[in-house]
């Protein structure tokens, strides 16, 4: 059985509404200013989703420390997976 996150399964990734979309919008450089609002821009994309929370799952369960996933930035990912970890919450997110 393929995981729905694994290398050789493309799964929601195939869904994912940015996977036509330029994947610089979801990876700013920097945090104030245009970057700021590439990053705002990308979380539109991610705001009409259907795999959002999918993507933001695999986004806390693989640690991703860079760009915007599943909606949220880097700092929002952080606060999130630190509230998880400390909750004890198993891996399983959705």
């Amino acid at each position: 059985m393929k995981d729905q996150f694994s290398a050789e399964s493309n799964g929601w990734r195939s869904q994912a509404r940015c996977a036509g979309a330029d994947p610089d919008l979801f990876f700013p450089l920097g945090g104030s200013g245009a970057p700021l609002a590439q990053a705002e821009a990308a979380k539109q994309v991610c705001g009409q989703c259907g795999v959002q929370a999918l993507c933001l799952q695999y986004a806390l369960e693989t640690n991703q420390t860079t760009g915007v996933w599943g909606g949220t930035n880097e700092d929002e990912r952080r606060a999130l997976r630190r509230t998880w970890v400390r909750a004890g919450r198993p891996a399983q997110l959705v």
